[in-house]
């Protein structure tokens, strides 16, 4: 997990991974910057991290009822996006801030959906939505946003870009440790409306910041407005960008005069895979290998017909903080014609299009491989005909044959959290075969390429971790801060002896 070892406590997860405990309800998550990634990559395709908790994967569509949801997990590193899912245990430490970074393969794969999403959900903000809402508030209570903001790299442009594609209705995220609505407003087959017909919004469903909770540890830097345009840094403050290597600037260094004036908001079709800014920083080795192209954009497939997708972001999950909000949300999406999806309670399935797309792209994933390069974007025109044919397969292999509902399978894969031993285990963790995700890739028919044999992760246990990667001294590029992601809060598992939130 990346957070510092004086801020790592057991919480609560591990009763509900052991089954002393039960959720009450079906939650659905996908992953952050703070999670115990090793458990979370068994998982890869999506899959119970305990009863009724459902992990959504590194990007997935499921259904829920009459939603069809999709998802993204992890924040935005330009540095680490085309780059493969090279980290396997044994970690560096360079491997445990990597994880968790979104990788344009997954995006790729979110890319090719070509009908209607009702719910979208990512870790990280779309780039560019806080000029969509009250961003004057957001700045009051977060004025460290600012800079970034007004610079373009507060935010994901993955998550960006998936959203301005899929549309849904309904949008959410987390990572910034704060409530926050926006609306964005779509026209046509274009992208969102231009910087001249886009208004800020003051939103009612924004309200002030709340009291400060004085157990918290403090990990959004300042939740009040400096008094001086220099505060004074906590040396006990857990620091936001703990994935970089840079050290935060103040305000008054940061953020440039304050305005009343929206800046310039680019449209979707303006923010590459990897922003020019943050490749300019990179050493020559990070240059896109011969035979990458950026992604060809084209206009929003016609069956994506929604024009308004609402925005929301919570708050983190203590006391006297606007974690909870209960929305109704009508479906827009087209049900699946096999199923029923008026059932109650309501049945979590797969997606017949995604698990065409999975199988299409199933042979470009390598896993644990720093030297293997990502098989160039062969363009939508390429990949539709490929995924159709791989519907009919799913029709035929899956959808006919009852397979379509998620199994509840869950299975304990490692020892539970054993108080005697507590926390402090300094070996690096086990690796697993998660058998959710040997029946998930039996079931669609694709390699499992997470498996290893107990005698291939001896041997790789005893190697060291592979030398940390350089990124030219402090210029990391941040494609944007990477904030919050909830330090010692998140749903983490420590994993050493067993499972248990940290």
């Amino acid at each position: 997990m990346s957070v510092p070892v004086k801020y790592r406590t057991i919480g609560d997860f591990h009763e509900y991974y052991s089954g002393v405990r039960k959720a009450p309800y079906l939650t659905l998550f996908v992953g952050g910057n703070h999670e115990a990634s090793n458990h979370l990559w068994e998982l890869y395709y999506g899959g119970w991290v305990a009863p009724k908790i459902y992990y959504l994967g590194a990007a997935n569509v499921v259904r829920i009822g009459p939603l069809r949801i999709a998802s993204l997990s992890g924040i935005w590193k330009g540095y680490n996006y085309n780059k493969p899912h090279h980290e396997r245990l044994p970690y560096s430490q360079d491997d445990i801030r990597s994880i968790y970074h979104v990788r344009e393969l997954d995006v790729r794969k979110l890319l090719q959906i070509r009908t209607q999403i009702d719910v979208g959900i990512s870790h990280d903000w779309p780039r560019g939505i806080e000029w969509m809402g009250d961003w004057k508030a957001l700045f009051a209570q977060k004025d460290l946003f600012e800079a970034d903001a007004r610079a373009g790299t507060l935010g994901s442009s993955a998550a960006r870009y998936v959203m301005d594609r899929l549309r849904p209705p309904h949008w959410f995220a987390a990572h910034l440790h704060c409530k926050f609505s926006a609306v964005v407003k779509y026209r046509g087959n274009s992208e969102s409306l231009p910087q001249e017909e886009l208004k800020p919004v003051q939103n009612e469903n924004f309200e002030s910041r709340p009291a400060r909770n004085t157990d918290e540890i403090d990990v959004n830097l300042d939740d009040t407005p400096p008094k001086s345009s220099t505060p004074a840094r906590d040396e006990n403050e857990i620091d936001l960008d703990i994935d970089d290597n840079e050290p935060i600037k103040s305000s008054s260094a940061a953020t440039p005069a304050a305005t009343n004036q929206l800046p310039s908001i680019p449209s979707i079709a303006e923010i590459q895979p990897v922003p020019a800014d943050d490749r300019a920083q990179l050493p020559v080795s990070f240059t896109r290998a011969s035979g990458h192209s950026p992604i060809q954009l084209s206009p929003c497939p016609e069956a994506i017909r929604n024009k308004i997708t609402r925005f929301l972001a919570l708050d983190k999950c203590l006391p006297n903080r606007k974690f909870l909000q209960i929305l109704d949300i009508d479906p827009i999406s087209q049900p699946p014609s096999s199923t029923s999806i008026s059932e109650v309670p309501f049945q979590l399935s797969y997606d017949k299009e995604w698990l065409a797309i999975t199988r299409v792209f199933a042979s470009d994933l390598v896993v644990g491989d720093p030297s293997s390069h990502v098989p160039a974007n062969k363009g939508q025109v390429h990949y539709q005909s490929r995924i159709a044919a791989e519907e009919q397969w799913v029709e035929e292999n899956v959808e006919k044959r009852g397979g379509l509902a998620i199994p509840e399978n869950f299975e304990i894969t490692a020892p539970v959290y054993d108080p005697s031993v507590g926390i402090g285990v300094r070996e690096q963790p086990r690796e697993y075969t998660n058998p959710q995700t040997t029946a998930f890739c039996q079931l669609v028919g694709i390699e499992n390429s997470f498996y290893a044999s107990e005698e291939e992760r001896d041997e790789r246990m005893k190697k060291a971790p592979r030398t940390e990667d350089v990124r030219g001294g402090e210029s990391r590029g941040r494609g944007g801060r990477g904030r919050g992601g909830g330090r010692d809060h998140a749903r983490g598992r420590g994993r050493g002896k067993g499972r248990g939130r940290r």
